[in-house]
């Protein structure tokens, strides 16, 4: 990555910070030895505006959740052998066997292609209360027979985050700590919500009418609020150098490696499993908007503004850290950013 592209990386994000497409972001390029740039633009706050954004922001990760804590400890149950991606969830789970998700695999709700309901709104389809949304998710009809179309739902990874915790006998904050954030020192990636202290060096993210102020240090998604701040949707919050842990291990692990996931959990993932299904995904991952097998590019993105993306390939990493959601959920203005900043990364 030359100078030039560094320079054109900090101008296109503080472009971003210019049109109000987010107050401020956090970034890095690195490969399997270091990162090798990083960089900050705008501020934490608007409300605040002489505090600049900083290299250890905390950031709600959103959907990065499902890869921080559902990917990996899925991985870990892979590798541990405790858990076969092609066998019925019935064969060794009672709670749905017998159920229509009992025929579903964990293979299925990785790549996107169960058949789930499409429906997310929780609340209003199960109340209030934690274990009657368990009920329903794990009990509920299938939209379309498993292997059919791929169709994203946030349900695939709340589903794998209660498989985890059923195969591992430890809820997925203790199962992501205890093999994943520790192990790869990840010392500032923890379930929400945040002690205060925390909290005010997290990025704000949406505003909450009942207060009148933006979230700092409470999950954005009402799923992971609903669930008392700790599901596989969302609920993880996270800071730049944890992430840069994360992903270089994630290109450079062995089956023996420091956390639970090794090299063939990955070499898996990475890979299209959906055929000629449209789009193509791999395990949670799904290749980069743009690329071609040849550039070998994979991403995932969370909502409020998070994304990464990895090559191995190229053996190298990126991480983009927005909080776009103070300002509005329009997708399309950080979609733009995200992919200049990707060609810019992986050229």
């Amino acid at each position: 990555m030359t100078h030039h592209s560094t320079e054109t990386i900090e101008t296109l994000l503080t472009r971003g910070v210019r049109d109000k497409v987010y107050p401020g972001a956090v970034w890095a390029v690195g490969n399997t030895g270091a990162a090798y740039a990083r960089g900050t633009s705008g501020v934490l706050d608007p409300d605040d505006p002489g505090v600049p954004m900083r290299l250890d922001t905390v950031f709600d990760a959103a959907s990065l959740t499902k890869i921080l804590a559902v990917w990996s400890s899925i991985g870990m149950l892979w590798e541990d052998g405790k858990l076969d991606p092609d066998s019925p969830l019935g064969a060794v789970w009672p709670e749905v066997e017998g159920r229509p998700l009992g025929t579903v695999t964990a293979r299925h709700l990785l790549t996107h292609t169960a058949g789930l309901p499409l429906r997310a709104q929780l609340k209003n389809l199960y109340g209030t209360d934690p274990q009657d949304v368990r009920d329903g998710v794990l009990h509920e009809a299938l939209h379309r027979p498993p292997g059919e179309a791929v169709e994203y739902t946030d349900r695939a990874a709340l589903i794998l985050g209660y498989l985890a915790e059923h195969l591992s006998g430890l809820p997925l904050d203790r199962l992501a700590t205890e093999r994943t954030w520790r192990p790869l020192d990840m010392g500032s990636t923890c379930f929400g919500p945040l002690p205060s202290k925390a909290a005010t060096r997290c990025a704000p993210t949406e505003l909450d009418e009942s207060t009148g102020t933006h979230l700092k240090g409470i999950a954005h998604d009402f799923s992971a609020r609903l669930l008392g701040g700790v599901c596989g949707i969302a609920g993880v919050f996270t800071v730049l150098d944890d992430l840069v842990a994360f992903l270089r291990y994630t290109l450079t692990t062995t089956a023996s490696g420091q956390a639970g996931f090794g090299s063939s959990w990955v070499a898996e993932s990475l890979k299209v499993q959906t055929g000629a299904l449209q789009p193509p995904r791999g395990f949670f991952w799904h290749p980069a908007p743009g690329t071609g097998a040849e550039e070998d590019v994979w991403v995932h993105y969370g909502f409020t503004g998070t994304g990464m993306w990895v090559s191995p390939r190229q053996g190298r990493w990126a991480v983009l850290l927005t909080n776009k959601l103070y300002y509005t959920r329009d997708r399309q203005p950080l979609t733009d950013i995200r992919n200049a900043f990707r060609k810019l990364a992986f050229g």
